[in-house]
């Protein structure tokens, strides 16, 4: 999907022009794909547009940067503040976040001791990740030949850009075959994810996701479909998830910041549960897709509002 481009991005504790939001061809993160980075949401509500779990998000990508020793010259709090501030600006009332922590330009060598830490976030209207009627028709997806970095190779706990290498890959066998998405296998032939999603599937009313071991990002929405799901009195389990359980299913489903809720209508050609949105994951989708719109009370404290934005970036 092209961007559609806004007027600012926030680098390094400025506001800068979209089009001038530019770094060195030999930056180390070019190279060496040094990067930790978000993905999030903010949704309009009648109150304006609200992040989604903006805290949380913040705190994942400090995970990710002290995983890869990338001391981030910014508070968690400033970052929070800095990404209000870029939706503020730009006068967004719902956008994809997308803040990103990578080694800038001073030397180049395996070693990025010597290479700054900058900081961007930029941020822009996204559609549906998946298609305009994935969130109700499904998408038809297939499992990668690429599977998921082994334990102890790259760590999969962290979001990092060298990480997405893999994503790629999968991501383009899937389409080059006809598929939405691609669903990878860990090294143990256990399900692992799709190439930017988490993945659930339903089998007699039991909600059952792989667990951390399966080399999956720890993911914001995944965690709280989780906590959805509890409350409703769904019963949970993260296991180790063979490949053909997938095609037992009564309902798959994708989880995260771009995807959201999509439901897998096919896996390699066979049909999942009806072929369409299954009642679970219908039930899931309108109670998140409530609490993000601000129709249901957000209990869980998971959204924090933009406030109108007065000042005049320079």
């Amino acid at each position: 999907m092209a961007f559609n481009k806004t007027e600012y991005i926030w680098m390094n504790g400025k506001f800068v022009k979209w089009d001038d939001a530019k770094i060195h061809v030999l930056s180390h993160v070019v190279h060496y794909g040094s990067s930790v980075f978000e993905g999030m949401r903010a949704y309009k509500t009648p109150r304006g547009a609200a992040c989604f779990r903006l805290k949380d998000h913040s705190v994942r990508l400090f995970d990710s940067a002290k995983i890869y020793r990338m001391d981030i010259p910014f508070t968690p709090e400033e970052i929070d503040q800095a990404t209000l501030d870029i939706i503020g600006a730009n006068r967004l009332d719902e956008c994809y976040v997308r803040p990103v922590v990578y080694r800038g330009y001073n030397s180049l060598g395996v070693d990025p001791s010597r290479c700054p830490i900058d900081v961007c976030i930029a941020v822009w209207p996204w559609g549906q990740y998946l298609g305009p009627e994935a969130l109700d028709k499904g998408v038809s997806v297939c499992f990668s030949s690429w599977n998921r970095m082994a334990p102890n190779t790259l760590p999969a706990m962290a979001k990092a850009g060298a990480n997405y290498m893999n994503s790629q890959l999968i991501k383009m066998e899937a389409i080059s075959h006809g598929y939405v998405e691609g669903i990878a296998l860990d090294v143990y032939g256990h399900v692992s994810e799709g190439s930017g999603e988490n993945i659930f599937l339903v089998r007699n009313g039991v909600l059952i996701t792989p667990t951390f071991a399966a080399s999956i990002l720890p993911g914001i929405i995944r965690r709280s479909i989780i906590r959805l799901a509890e409350d409703m009195g769904i019963k949970v389990i993260e296991q180790n998830v063979p490949r053909e359980a997938l095609y037992l299913a009564d309902e798959v489903f994708f989880t995260g910041s771009a995807a959201e809720i999509t439901p897998i209508s096919a896996i390699d050609h066979i049909k999942v549960g009806t072929g369409r949105c299954g009642p679970i994951t219908k039930k899931l989708q309108q109670t998140f897709f409530g609490i993000v719109s601000g129709a249901i009370e957000d209990k869980y404290g998971w959204l924090t509002y933009v406030p109108e934005y007065k000042g005049v970036p320079v």
